[in-house]
This record gives C-alpha cells, sequence and structure tokens, in this order.
C-alpha cells in the first residue's frame, strides 16, 4: 500500500537558501535533499509537495528532480514558475512540469480516516520570523476551520499553529528535513492519536 507524504520549500539550486541551511553549495544542498527524501519516501508512495520546489525553470533542476522517490504531486507556491496566480505566463510550462508532477494545481483536499485535510503552500495567516504583514493574501484559502497542511513560512521552529482556532501543520523542509508522513501531520491536530 502506497504512503502519503507532504513537504515544500525545497528551492532547489538556491544559493541563499542552501547558505541558509549550512550547505556549502546549491549542489551539496540538493544532494542532500535527495537522500533524505529517499530515505522515507519509497518508489510506490505519493507526495504532495506544496510549493517552492524552485525558482528555476524546471529543465534546470530536472536532473535533481527524477531522482525523488514517489509520485509527486505539486500544490504551486509563489517561486514555482507553474503556479497559475504569480506567473502569468504559467500556462506555457505547466507542461514541462508535468513530466516531473503527477498534477499540479493551488490548493487541494484530501481525507485521511475521516480527518479532511486541506493543502496549500500558504498557510491561513502568517510568515514565520519574516518581519511585515502576511505577503500573497490572495492567494491563501481562507479559513472554515478545516486543518490547513502548508508551506511557505520556513520556520523551523513551529510545526503546528493556529488561525482563529483551525489547525495549520507546516511541512516545511526548513522544519522537517524531510517529508512528513500523513500520520505524522494527523497525530499533530488537536484529538490526533499521539
Amino acid at each position: 500500500m502506497p504512503a502519503v507524504f507532504f513537504t515544500s520549500d525545497t528551492h532547489f539550486d538556491h544559493a541563499m537558501v542552501a547558505r541558509l541551511r549550512g550547505h556549502d553549495s546549491p549542489a551539496e544542498h540538493d544532494e542532500e535533499i535527495v537522500r533524505a527524501w529517499n530515505k522515507v519516501v519509497r518508489p510506490q508512495d505519493v507526495v504532495w509537495h506544496l510549493g517552492d520546489v524552485t525558482l528555476r525553470p524546471i529543465g534546470k533542476v530536472a536532473g535533481i528532480v527524477s531522482r525523488l522517490n514517489g509520485t509527486i504531486h505539486l500544490v504551486t507556491g509563489n517561486h514555482d514558475k507553474a503556479a497559475p496566480g504569480v506567473n502569468p505566463n504559467a500556462h506555457r510550462v505547466q507542461r514541462d512540469w508535468l513530466q516531473y508532477f503527477a498534477s499540479i494545481q493551488p490548493f487541494a483536499q484530501l481525507r485521511h480516516q475521516g480527518d479532511r485535510l486541506l493543502l496549500s503552500h500558504y498557510p491561513y495567516s502568517g510568515e514565520g520570523d519574516r518581519p511585515g504583514g502576511d505577503r500573497f493574501t490572495q492567494y491563501r484559502l481562507p479559513n472554515e476551520g478545516m486543518a490547513l497542511v502548508h508551506g511557505h513560512t520556513h520556520d523551523p521552529d513551529q510545526r503546528l499553529g493556529f488561525d482563529q482556532g483551525a489547525p495549520m501543520v507546516h511541512v516545511g523542509w526548513d522544519a522537517w528535513r524531510r517529508p512528513v508522513g500523513i500520520s505524522e501531520v494527523v497525530d499533530l491536530l488537536p484529538g490526533g492519536s499521539s
């Protein structure tokens, strides 16, 4: 049976992010992500990548993305060239991105053992440690009380947050350093099994 995982904000071939994560080069950073990813994700598993795969055209990181285990679905982030809201030319590049991702969408919804989870790159509110107000508010889902799984904040210290009582689970690479299993996400929710 395939397992389901989440991650976000891999930022392949991004020198500044590689440096912030303690790597000497983007290549070293990217190889560490491939190693950590493939350590937990099997080829038959499903991964929901919640955006910010790369700032580059997908062909520039194809050698890395094609080595990642699992069937990968992409919920686009603000840095992805395939993001329909952020990039007005996304429709021109989505076919290229679909060579590496099973699907591409701005948000999604999953059910797991009775729990409904919204998936988005963006939290309902918040920017992590970044000063200033919320960015990209026009692309954020409205909070109607459903649990939200997200990336974007790059916050290494927060995995679970709340917006007006609704739980938000941050699955970004900075918080986990690996793809996160769906049962780990559900266990963090109020009433979860842990």
